[in-house]
């Protein structure tokens, strides 16, 4: 067994609601002892009181960060191994696409950008990108998320979503109107994303910005799972020029990145 050191700082010391530092703690040293914790424990090792934590800990296992097993010992839950196996292989997808990113944005002209699934939220989170080196370009952020029913590189990541999941999206999701092109209603969207399944490529004609066109192909893990997908997006005019061959390039760079992971195992 692994003993997580002791927390020797007192929760008055603590940065930040109480509740949040003692979250850590908890999950530190759930991490550190494989054989579980106990409250007493756990108590002991946050400094709070036993009185302080159930109320915590129920909360923690109702959301599946930690478990509780027949003997009342905590574990680590499932949703803290999903987490942190998504952190693992973003940077890993990252680290693989990255070449291709650059590449693709060479060739077309436009910025290139690599999105998955956000983990906390039904939002598509850029996790890389490569600008157009055009001074009118498509200008974004790592770490911005956008929504999925409205961008092309959303529309991609929707197309891989099982079917009951999609229904569940649907049927909590808004569909808010932020331009004239922008697709409100769940029928239209479904018929959408069926036809992105059979071409394989996902486009968006001022969707959500105006005059701002984007084409998104989808990314297949080892094991066949839509993971990721790759975007390059600029100002309406030039991507619709140029639409036949910056999608041969996105095609083409796509189908390289699912290569390398099928390699890598990923």
């Amino acid at each position: 067994m692994t003993v997580a050191k002791k927390n020797t700082s007192s929760s008055s010391t603590l940065k930040g609601p109480q509740s949040v530092g003692r979250v850590f703690l908890i999950l530190e040293y759930l991490i550190a002892n494989h054989d579980g914790a106990t409250l007493s424990e756990l108590a002991t090792f946050t400094g709070a009181p036993k009185t302080s934590l159930v109320g915590l800990l129920e909360g923690m296992v109702f959301e599946g960060c930690i478990r509780r097993d027949a003997s009342l010992r905590y574990f680590t839950g499932s949703r803290i191994y999903k987490l942190a196996n998504r952190i693992i292989v973003s940077h890993q997808l990252a680290n693989v696409a990255r070449p291709f990113l650059i590449e693709l944005s060479g060739n077309t002209g436009e910025t290139a950008v690599l999105g998955i699934v956000a983990s906390d939220a039904e939002v598509v989170i850029y996790v890389d990108k490569v600008d157009s080196s055009s001074p009118i370009r498509y200008a974004v952020e790592v770490g911005i998320r956008r929504e999925l029913y409205c961008t092309a590189l959303g529309k991609v990541l929707l197309s891989g979503l099982k079917p009951e999941r999609l229904e569940e999206y649907l049927t909590k999701t808004n569909l808010e109107k932020f331009t004239s092109n922008t697709i409100t209603s769940k029928l239209q969207l479904k018929a959408e994303l069926n036809r992105i399944r059979k071409i394989g490529i996902a486009h968006s004609y001022g969707e959500r910005v105006e005059d701002s066109n984007g084409m998104a192909t989808p990314i297949f893990s080892s094991q066949g799972e839509l993971v990721a997908g790759l975007l390059i997006a600029g100002p309406a005019h030039r991507m619709k020029k140029n639409q036949k061959s910056n999608e041969k390039h996105l095609r083409n760079a796509s189908t390289g990145v699912s290569d390398l992971l099928r390699g890598s195992q990923l």
